[in-house]
């Protein structure tokens, strides 16, 4: 009678401890939700962290803010975000730089990204082009390669900057094409396009809505959609990967809560999210962006930027960049 009554005891107190919890689930969104967005205002991750947020607070009827925490490459925001409670009210629009590579490419990161944050909503992955100046003969990417190994060393692409999706892909296309190129990095892709334009450099791998302008008016020549997908906007235009396998460049942003938050609520933010960006006026917001969206759940989420982190771990080491 006295172990019965003492596994009784312990059953009662450890289901009365769960009470709370199961409440703050259960009654989850009771109060403000903020999203932090760890980049600057007006850039795609920005925006559609505003657009999440509209829904969220229209559909819930609970106040959804967006808050800009930006510098560090992403490494700011995200990391307070890291530090803040399991409860799902702090949220962080990352992106492949903030989730996957910055710490191959930046020493004492503050987070891990993979061990302090649960995967909650894929968003968008913005599409993206090989373009070349006018100069350049190659009429695709095999001509393009032909012509970089009978011009070794001479031939030049411009990134964003270093750790850039920009950059990355370019490594990327060395590694696989077995080229060699010389990367110049800009602060910025804007002077990266403009000397692309003006001669100075003579490839790039920019996102979509940046360069498209200048390819429709002939500035510049598009090679290759560098993602795993045509383009619905350049349906005539192959893949990189058509060429060689395994290219595949997603310059992608997603939601992330802090690591230990509940199941059920990151199932309710992920169907929410879900149905937010799949809505009429969304799809056509992603159409202009240049982007696409494809529904993950959370676990299918964390496999991806799992998979993401080591694939540009390697690419990163086979370029002999270090950790800055």
């Amino acid at each position: 009678m006295r172990s019965f009554l003492l596994r009784f005891l312990l059953l009662f107190v450890a289901s009365i401890a769960t009470l709370p919890a199961q409440a703050q689930t259960s009654n989850y969104p009771d109060r403000q939700i903020k999203i932090i967005s760890p980049f600057a205002t007006g850039g795609i991750a920005d925006t559609f962290s505003r657009v999440i947020a509209q829904g969220l607070s229209e559909d819930w009827g609970q106040p959804v803010i967006v808050e800009n925490r930006t510098g560090g490459g992403g490494n700011i925001g995200a990391d307070f975000v890291a530090k803040s409670p399991a409860d799902g009210y702090t949220l962080v629009m990352g992106n492949i730089g903030s989730h996957a590579v910055n710490p191959y490419l930046m020493k004492g990161m503050p987070y891990d990204p993979l061990k302090d944050f649960q995967p909650v909503a894929y968003v968008l992955d913005a599409e993206g082009l090989l373009v070349v100046n006018p100069s350049i003969s190659a009429k695709n990417v095999s001509e393009l390669i032909a012509y970089i190994k009978a011009n070794p060393g001479k031939i030049s692409y411009g990134s964003g900057g270093v750790g850039t999706t920009s950059h990355l892909a370019g490594e990327l296309f060395k590694s696989l094409a077995k080229v060699d190129i010389v990367h110049i990095p800009y602060k910025g892709n804007a002077p990266a396009i403009t000397d692309l334009i003006g001669g100075q450099t003579q490839i790039m791998f920019a996102t979509m809505p940046t360069v498209l302008p200048y390819v429709k008016s002939g500035k510049l020549k598009a090679l290759a959609v560098i993602g795993s997908t045509r383009s619905p906007s350049l349906p005539d235009v192959p893949t990189v990967a058509e060429t060689l396998p395994g290219f595949d460049v997603s310059n992608w942003i997603g939601i992330f809560a802090p690591a230990g938050t509940p199941a059920p609520i990151v199932s309710k933010l992920n169907t929410e999210i879900i149905k937010i960006m799949q809505q009429p006026n969304v799809q056509k917001r992603l159409e202009a962006e240049g982007a696409k969206f494809k529904v993950m759940t959370p676990e299918a989420f964390g496999v991806f930027q799992k998979g993401e982190a080591q694939k540009w771990a390697k690419t990163i080491r086979d370029s002999g960049l270090k950790p800055e």
